[in-house]
């Protein structure tokens, strides 16, 4: 009796430390399109365009209905480096980082990588870089291959290597080297924890032939960017699966803008109300799907609100760092949803360009002029609803996204870490005097 109590006694000791061993860190790949709105993905309705690889990443994972980017790329990739709002950090516009421009430096920010790089994690990057301003290696990412382009960079014979100039032969499809990057930086840590920003130049203008560009007929080349991005998706994917590390490998895909102008397509029949660089809809809301097989939900689609601000916060918590002490933060992790559970899902997302914002909940949008929208039909209509027609629901949205907008206060521009003014801190100087 006695040993068999002791047996007992063991196996309740090793299951108690069992449950309690913290999840192994997962490698994190956040694969970044360019000018890709829910319009240009299939799985979210898209009538024309084709994406069979990305459908596949989303029917592996969860697919976030509403996710909020800014309306072009600068402010959106800001934003997620630092987790942070535009008017905290200066990241406000694609002219930000230009000489004497208030766009986030490095040094004053906490950035995504450079946090987990201290995590313990190895960091690399590939593709568009430029419109974060100073380089990647300032921002924590311990190998980048990028270019000198804020836009497309497709049949170039030239990127930088680590700072380096790199020369490549004609005929070298630039997608093709960040792409080659990419795999060969998981490859090369598949035994430790990693985390790889892809961050391609696919779908950004110009529209150019691919590798895979029928010769013979006119082809319609926008339609083949599309497929030659989700080929790369998928091929990402392939490899994981080849290395044996798909189960500890969380994929993001994500889109930094709404669908460039002159590429808008039916979205089940209908056309998206706005599209890139525009404060209406369709030029922030961006497809967001979350794949990590054996803890994400399969097939799952949520409804939950996500900002560009939460992929920060999210990544800090899978790989246990604890986020800097006394550091304003903006986003909320996504962690639990990634797990199956309920959560924290926030009640709004903020967007804003330049000195325009706004703030959208389900349902609702209030823009910086204090107008109030209703987003009942959205993505398609957004109805202005005037003070005088307030409905009981209507008067009760206008209250609480007045209350949000009154408390972010956009209007007082960047703030240092600590979230305070230039106002602010020289009264709190004084008074310390």
């Amino acid at each position: 009796m006695k040993s068999l109590l002791s047996l007992v006694a063991v196996v309740v000791s090793a299951t108690t430390l069992f449950a309690a061993a913290p999840a192994a860190k997962p490698n994190i790949i956040f694969i970044l399109a360019d000018d890709l709105g829910i319009d240009g993905v299939s799985c979210y309705g898209a009538d024309k365009r084709k994406t069979p690889n990305i459908d596949k990443l989303a029917a592996s994972g969860t697919r976030f209905e509403t996710c909020y980017a800014a309306p072009v790329c600068g402010p959106s990739r800001c934003l997620l480096m630092t987790g942070r709002y535009a008017f905290r950090t200066g990241g406000i516009g694609n002219g930000s980082w230009g000489a004497g421009g208030p766009g986030a430096k490095s040094v004053n920010e906490n950035p995504m990588a450079k946090l987990l790089k201290q995590g313990g994690y190895a960091t690399g990057m590939a593709g568009k870089w430029r419109q974060v301003g100073e380089t990647p290696r300032d921002w924590g990412f311990d190998e980048y291959t990028t270019d000198p382009t804020a836009s497309g960079w497709f049949w170039q014979t030239k990127h930088l290597k680590n700072g380096v100039e790199v020369t490549v032969p004609e005929g070298t499809y630039a997608g093709d080297v960040v792409h080659g990057f990419a795999l060969d930086f998981i490859r090369r840590n598949k035994e430790k924890p990693f985390f790889f920003y892809y961050s391609m130049h696919h779908v950004h203008g110009p529209i150019l032939k691919t590798p895979d560009t029928a010769k013979a007929g006119p082809p319609d080349l926008y339609a083949d960017n599309i497929a030659y991005m989700d080929k790369q998706v998928g091929a990402v994917v392939a490899e994981l699966e080849k290395l044996g590390l798909r189960e500890k490998t969380l994929v993001i895909f994500s889109a930094d803008n709404g669908t460039a102008l002159t590429y808008p397509a039916p979205l089940g029949g209908r056309m998206i109300n706005g599209k890139k660089a525009s404060m209406l809809e369709g030029g922030s809301r961006v497809p967001f799907i979350a794949s990590w097989p054996g803890t994400t939900p399969a097939g799952k689609v949520s409804q939950d609100i996500v900002s560009f601000a939460d992929p920060h916060a999210t990544f800090l918590e899978l790989a246990g760092v604890k986020a800097p002490e006394g550091f304003k933060l903006d986003g909320r992790s996504l962690a639990p949803q990634l797990r199956g559970e309920k959560g924290t899902p926030r009640e709004w997302a903020y967007v804003q360009l330049g000195a325009k914002w706004f703030v959208r909940e389900a349902g609702w949008k209030m823009n910086d002029g204090r107008e109030l929208f209703d987003m009942s039909d959205a993505p398609f209509v957004e109805k202005p609803v005037a003070a005088s027609a307030d409905t009981d629901a209507s008067k009760a949205a206008r209250a609480r996204l007045t209350t949000v907008l009154t408390e972010l206060n956009p209007a007082a521009g960047k703030t240092d870490g600590a979230g305070l003014s230039g106002k602010a801190k020289n009264k709190k100087k004084k008074a310390k005097q």
